[in-house]
């Protein structure tokens, strides 16, 4: 008989991986290749049997993953909202005409410009910690960060407010966490079974189904937000210019009925192919 895996905290060895996207910290992570800066490193390490399970940020795990690697878990989704942080206004709304919003986020500025015209965007880039240093030290007058994130760290006293995700979408599965393993290994894939979220994992494939068929990535500015309240899921979706002078936009509540993956994934592919149909090409950053 196979031994379980024991997933008590003391029965864990933890293995630090610095990805690519950690080290970046000059530029835009679009210019660097993208959401892989996150993964690749992690993914070689389960490749080279050096760790039995990564864990990841879902909303930087790419829609398609490398073969022999799986998403085999995500557990309980953390509030998926953006937080609004600023020393010096308690909304977008309430910014002077020509403040600077920083951020890294192609989706971000595209929101901030779509609902602000009058604002300036900059690059932030950053762990969570130095991005609230920069601010302090005036190189942007505002930010925003993953209300997840923040909470986290114990910081979510530092949000000035929090942006309403079915007006402002955040990024397709933020505040979710998944753990990938590799598809090969029995044991890792049945102990981690115990730690799926049933609700999570549903909102987060009509979201990935969304990315996916907006090919999406860091070259296009994306929001998409599942919530799965007993047989229903309601579903926003919306890609924008990066320039924030345009916007398309989908929602739609279903029943979930048999088969809730399924639907789900049919849900956020075909809001997300609908938008593709209607916007074309306009929707991705030029090289």
């Amino acid at each position: 008989m196979a031994t379980k895996l024991d997933l008590s905290e003391d029965a864990f060895e933890i293995v630090p991986v610095v990805t690519s996207g950690d080290r970046i910290q000059d530029r835009a992570l679009i210019e660097a290749g993208g959401k892989g800066l996150f993964t690749k490193e992690l993914d070689e390490a389960l490749f080279d049997g050096r760790i039995d399970l990564a864990v990841h940020s879902l909303k930087d795990l790419p829609t398609l993953l490398p073969d022999r690697i799986v998403l085999a878990c995500v557990p309980e989704r953390e509030d998926p909202r953006d937080a609004f942080v600023s020393l010096k206004a308690k909304t977008l709304a309430e910014l002077p005409a020509g403040a600077t919003v920083g951020t890294a986020s192609l989706r971000r500025q595209a929101q901030v410009l779509f609902a602000r015209r009058d604002l300036n965007v900059s690059v932030l880039r950053g762990n969570v910690d130095t991005r609230l240093a920069k601010l302090e030290a005036g190189e942007a007058d505002a930010t925003f960060l993953a209300l997840a994130g923040l909470k986290r760290m114990g910081l979510a006293h530092r949000a000035a407010s929090l942006i309403d995700p079915h007006e402002t979408p955040p990024a397709a599965c933020q505040g979710a966490i998944a753990i990938t393993a590799r598809s090969d290994d029995a044991r890792a894939l049945e102990a981690l079974a115990r730690c799926e979220n049933k609700d999570a994992r549903i909102e987060i494939e009509a979201e990935r189904a969304f990315l996916d068929a907006l090919d999406g990535s860091c070259r296009t500015p994306i929001g998409a937000l599942a919530r799965v309240s007993g047989s229903q899921m309601t579903f926003v979706g919306e890609t924008l210019k990066p320039d924030g002078t345009q916007r398309w936009r989908r929602e739609k509540t279903i029943e979930l009925g048999a088969d809730p993956i399924a639907a789900a994934r049919k849900l956020g592919f075909n809001l997300g192919d609908e938008i593709r149909a209607e916007a074309g090409d306009a929707i991705v950053l030029d090289s």
